[in-house]
């Protein structure tokens, strides 16, 4: 009602003992309480009348149809309401039990959903952080709250930016005191499947169907999640844009939070496999929600100008005339602190919120208009003497006191629908929509109770600071006497008469923190009950500080003996007695909102690395995914932490993702990591990779992520050809088998080049690491092997070096480095070649030689005539046969005398000293080792083919051109392999000797 009942003026209800939730409606103003069909509370008043004033008011309304959401209008009474009274027993036990489900919370999941939420205090609200929907383009706005306007808003200041603009604009307090941030921008689809085109729908049962055969259908629906994330992380590169970013993360989790429903919903009962599907939704759930906290209060926390003293309340300027509600406004436009509690509030009912929408769409009362039926049906039949009149005793009454005066209990299911009735408005106000509490208060016939809701408001009259030029009067809002009002509601929550849905509901707007937290069952609804009476007993502290003139009804002591901050409130959610929500205070995301809400990153970033150690923890990629992404969001937003710690955590991730396999994903992750990981990290991946195509898209998205490509590819080919590779070992037997065979290892070595040769900046490189592994395959004999990695390299390497080099350096000296390790190249080559020669020697004279034809002596004439052309055509075939070996002994001779007498200091020895010599002492020392088993060989080769061609005095002549001076072959034989060598010289002299020359073929 707009005012006090006719003959009940202010000051006596000050005085008066405030009893009834009736006396609590007269001080609560607003329409709501104006009900044509109130009931009476006097007990005198004849039951008669009453009913029949009922009865009219039944009638009246009966034509009109009932609009659902629509709060000016009571929804109209069922027809033949007796009668379905009388029906309703059937369903009542089914409707219970989905309401019980619906109003007892989640414990084990931990989740609270969010929609945009109204709270009896919502002209406290400064903010909340993202709508239900918006345009693509919006940007958030809460320029108004803190005063703010388009000609004096400033740049904030953003990293990399000494006055970047957040580009967030601001808008004002509407009439109720909500504030909405407003952003979002488009994302992927799942899976590529939901069109892009406007006006297409995706198939949902095809989409859901085909998820539905998987082993794992909440991973596999969930997969899109780490690509989505990509998109939005790469589509907003600014700091500009960081909580567009934020509330892109949030879309994401919402869309697949909704897919993962349609596939719980379209399973099995029973099915195991889903058990992990709703432990999927539920960990999205609590990301989403983790999101939307982090994107309020950052937002909020990042706007708040530095320049601004919080402790500058509205209490400092005592001189002007301020109503509550200014105050209030003033205070949250001030004071910061209070400000995020209240975004905290706010987002725990956005939160709740959206698990109303999901589990109370269904659930609906039998009461339609008509207050306590089964009673007002008993008290009929029984004034008009019909038979059926309960066992036990009931109120005479129909006013809200009754059960109270009379202590008398209801009918039986009008009791239950009282139960059912308080926890359903108690879901509501947990969701901060107050008004729609209400408005099933009026549906159900009790306008009353929805009055006792409305006296919350603070009081304003726009009128004493002006009035309109045509005199006419703005209406007044609120309510003149809150304060008596709140009085009352504290009252009322401590009255033990009343079910304890009942007290909640009162304790809430009145800040009875005791009588509020019977009814919590999860961690969101406690600390929702801590920050709702903490905000409370600020915005009552300062409104009471300031009208310290004033009488002003007094609150209990117990009102105010809690002093309550965040620190406190998380100490006691850690140690409450209830252990389930002790249990939950412990879950990684109600820890990560803890730290998040407490503004202390440190400990934040310490606990989620401490997790990194926890096995259980550590196999959640999506709990790793998240924790990446509120890292990489405290660096866009210049928030300096630890940040060795910070590394650790992208690097699980980015490890996760290789593990995974998740190509497209890796190249941007690291290159967030410092530079030395990044190299690390993608070497490391792309080890893995072995197509060729896939390799080059590698490269191509490590390029478009900054990598520094050339040191990473390096690094490939150096960890592949190192891997289990040790020093240089002198392989001084062989076989052909062994020269021929490439294992995998072998195979993965030669194939690793190719990371070189994609680009041609790096053939020099390529050639360093190519001459790397052919050291290791010559050593080990493996010669086809080397030749495979030799064919790797390009044949115009050399002069692709020497351009790079001149379009770089001009006609400066080409560096030592690369003028090595071109010769050694050279060196490499020339000893294949020598090799590939010998090998085709040996094969013409060992296999090639034509086979002598032979004659039985019992031969007729005409085999003897065959076997006469016979021969003529085998003495033919042995002089070309001949001729073809003296050609490739030639060649043979020459390609090892390449090697033999390799110019410029020898073969495998460098011509240049290099400057740094760090890194190159393992390479000088393998090309040591293979001058130490090359070089004899090819000595042993040479003298081979000279003495099978009968060479003898070429062979004699090896002598000299090992034993001189100027090359000083003799210096890499070991003692036994001169012995040898002489062993073999020692056998041609014979042959020498035996042709009648002197020892020396002289």
């Amino acid at each position: 009602m707009a005012a006090p009942m006719a003959g009940i003026g202010e000051e006596s209800l000050r005085g008066k003992t405030l009893e009834s939730r009736r006396s609590l409606a007269f001080v609560s103003p607003g329409d709501s309480a104006r009900s044509s069909f109130w009931q009476p509370t006097n007990p005198n008043i004849r039951q008669e009348v009453y009913n029949t004033r009922v009865m009219k008011e039944m009638e009246r309304h009966r034509e009109k149809r009932p609009m659902h959401g629509v709060f000016d209008e009571s929804p109209i009474p069922r027809e033949e309401t007796q009668s379905r009274a009388l029906k309703r027993s059937v369903n009542v036990q089914r409707t219970l039990g989905l309401l019980n489900q619906a109003t007892a919370g989640n414990a084990t999941s931990g989740s609270s959903l969010l929609r945009t939420s109204k709270t009896p205090v919502r002209q406290l609200r400064h903010s909340t952080y993202t709508p239900k929907s918006v345009a693509p383009s919006s940007q958030f706005d809460v320029s108004a709250t803190i005063g703010m306007t388009p000609s004096n808003r400033s740049l904030l200041r953003t990293p990399g930016s000494a006055t970047a603009n957040l580009s967030v604009t601001m808008t004002g307090l509407d009439q109720t005191g909500f504030m909405s941030f407003k952003g979002s921008t488009p994302h992927k689809s799942f899976f590529g499947l939901i069109p892009d085109t406007p006006g297409k729908e995706i198939d949902d049962n095809t989409l859901t169907s085909s998820l539905l055969m998987e082993d794992d259908p909440g991973t596999a629906a969930t997969t899109c999640l780490f690509h989505e994330f990509l998109d939005s992380f790469r589509g907003h590169p600014s700091a500009n844009e960081v909580f567009d970013l934020v509330s892109d993360y949030e879309k994401i989790c919402a869309d697949q939070i909704v897919l993962l429903e349609k596939l719980i919903r379209k399973s099995t009962p029973g099915q195991n496999k889903f058990s992990r599907t709703q432990e999927v939704q539920n960990m999205l759930t609590q990301e989403r929600n983790t999101w939307r906290l982090l994107g309020g209060l950052y937002q909020d926390r990042l706007q708040t100008d530095d320049d601004m003293d919080d402790d500058t309340l509205i209490t400092d300027d005592l001189s002007k005339r301020l109503s509550e509600k200014q105050i209030m406004d003033s205070l949250f436009t001030k004071d910061s602190y209070t400000r995020q509690n209240q975004v905290v509030i706010d987002w725990l009912e956005r939160n709740a919120s959206d698990q109303l929408q999901d589990y109370y769409d269904n659930v609906e009362f039998y009461s339609q208009t008509v207050s306590w039926e089964n009673t007002l049906h008993s008290l009929q039949q029984q004034q008009r003497g019909i038979p059926g009149i309960p066992d036990r005793a009931i109120v005479s009454s129909m006013d809200p006191d009754a059960p109270i005066r009379q202590k008398k209990p209801l009918a039986d299911l009008d009791k239950e629908d009282e139960i059912r009735l308080l926890r359903y408005m108690f879901a509501y106000i947990r969701a901060g929509q107050l008004d729609e509490a209400q408005r099933l208060c009026r549906k159900c016939g009790q306008a009353w109770r929805a009055a006792t809701l409305e006296g919350w408001k603070m009081y304003h009259d726009p009128n004493i600071e002006e009035v309109a030029a045509s005199g006419e009067l703005k209406p007044i809002e609120g309510n003149p006497h809150r304060d008596i009002w709140k009085a009352v509601c504290w009252r009322m929550s401590q009255e033990d008469e009343f079910h304890s849905y009942e007290k909640a509901i009162y304790a809430v707007l009145s800040g009875n923190l005791k009588e509020l937290l019977p009814v919590c069952s999860t961690w969101d609804d406690v600390l929702w009950a801590y920050y709702k009476v903490m905000v409370d007993m600020r915005v009552e502290q300062e409104i009471r500080l300031y009208f310290n003139n004033k009488s002003m009804e007094s609150l209990p002591s117990s009102y105010w003996v809690k002093n309550l901050t965040p620190e406190t409130v998380f100490q006691e959610l850690q140690a409450y007695p209830n252990e389930v929500i002790q249990g939950q205070s412990k879950l990684p995301y109600h820890v990560i909102q803890k730290y998040i809400i407490l503004n202390d990153l440190d400990g934040l970033i310490e606990e989620m690395n401490d997790w990194l150690h926890n096995p259980t923890l550590r196999s959640s990629t999506h709990l790793i995914r998240f924790m990446a992404h509120i890292v990489l969001f405290f660096r866009a937003v210049g928030l300096q932490t630890k940040e060795e710690l910070c590394t650790a955590i992208l690097e699980a991730y980015v490890r996760d993702l290789i593990e995974d396999k998740n190509t497209l994903l890796v190249a941007t992750y690291t290159s967030t990591l410092p530079p030395p990981m990044q190299v690390t990290c993608y070497a490391h991946f792309l080890e893995g990779i072995h197509e060729k195509e896939e390799r080059q898209q590698c490269l191509v998205l490590a390029e478009e992520a900054g990598l520094d490509i050339p040191t990473i590819t390096k690094t490939v080919v150096e960890n592949i050809r190192t891997r289990d590779a040790g020093d240089i070992t002198m392989e001084t037997d062989s076989t052909s088998a062994n020269e021929a065979a490439i294992s995998e290892e072998d195979k993965q070595k030669i194939a690793a080049i190719d990371w070189l040769v994609f680009d041609p900046s790096q053939r020099a490189e390529a050639l360093k690491q190519s001459n790397a592994v052919m050291r290791t395959f010559l050593a080990t004999r493996k010669y086809k092997a080397c030749r495979e990695v030799f064919n790797k390299i390009p044949s115009d390497s050399i002069d692709v070096i020497t351009k790079n080099w001149q379009s770089q350096a001009g006609s400066a000296p080409q560096l030592p480095e690369d003028d090595n390790a071109i010769r050694e190249y050279i060196c490499v080559k020339a000893y294949l070649d020598a090799h590939d020669a010998f090998n085709d020697w040996f094969e013409h004279y060992h296999n090639a030689a034509p086979s002598k034809p032979t004659i039985a002596p019992s031969a007729t004439f005409q085999e003897r005539v065959k076997h006469e052309h016979e021969v003529k055509q085998y003495e033919q075939e042995v002089d070309r046969w001949q001729y073809s070996l003296i050609l490739q002994s030639k060649t043979v001779v020459e390609c090892i005398y390449n090697v033999l007498l390799f110019p410029d200091g020898g073969w495998m020895v460098d011509q240049r000293e290099e400057e740094d010599d760090m890194g190159d002492s393992g390479r000088t020392h393998q090309m040591m080792l293979l001058r130490q088993l090359c070089i004899p060989s090819m000595c042993s080769l040479l003298h081979s083919v000279l003495h099978n061609t009968k060479q003898y005095t070429r062979c004699i002549q090896l002598a000299d051109v090992i034993a001189s001076e100027e090359h000083q072959l003799y210096k890499v034989f070991r003692k036994e392999e001169l012995q040898r060598l002489l062993q073999m010289m020692r056998e041609s002299s014979l042959q020498l000797l035996d042709d009648n020359k002197d020892p020396l073929g002289y």
